[in-house]
């Protein structure tokens, strides 16, 4: 079956750094662009960071540009978000997704463009 699993959430204090992994299955993962979303408490879903097919290009929310890294190794299948000087504002569930796109390198930020999803990581930050 199509499957992404999300690893490496935790409990952390302000400034501190984590690294999500997300992990495809059943899929040919280097024809998909890649995102991260994240969802707090009583809010929308929103985009977070997100890559294109080959890693030429990537995306960033505003208030994570300059904190958060987005990357991808595709012999192993695996997206990465580095997450540096997190702030108690960072604290939600993070979502990995998939957006097929089989011959542009273009990420998109919208998340109806992702068709496959994670069932997320929780990621919280104490201040």
């Amino acid at each position: 079956q199509v499957q992404l699993v999300e690893s490496g959430g935790g409990l952390v204090q302000a400034g501190d750094s984590l690294r999500l992994s997300c992990a495809a299955g059943g899929l040919t993962f280097s024809i998909y662009a890649m995102g991260w979303f994240r969802q707090a408490p009583g809010l929308e879903r929103e985009f977070v960071a997100g890559i294109s097919r080959t890693g030429g290009s990537t995306s960033y929310e505003d208030s994570v540009k300059g904190r958060f890294t987005i990357s991808r190794d595709n012999s192993k299948n695996t997206v990465y978000l580095q997450m540096n000087s997190l702030k108690p504002e960072d604290t939600a569930v993070y979502y990995c997704a998939a957006d097929r796109k089989p011959f542009l390198d273009i990420v998109s930020i919208a998340q109806k463009m992702y068709d496959i999803w994670g069932q997320g990581t929780q990621v919280t930050v104490s201040s």
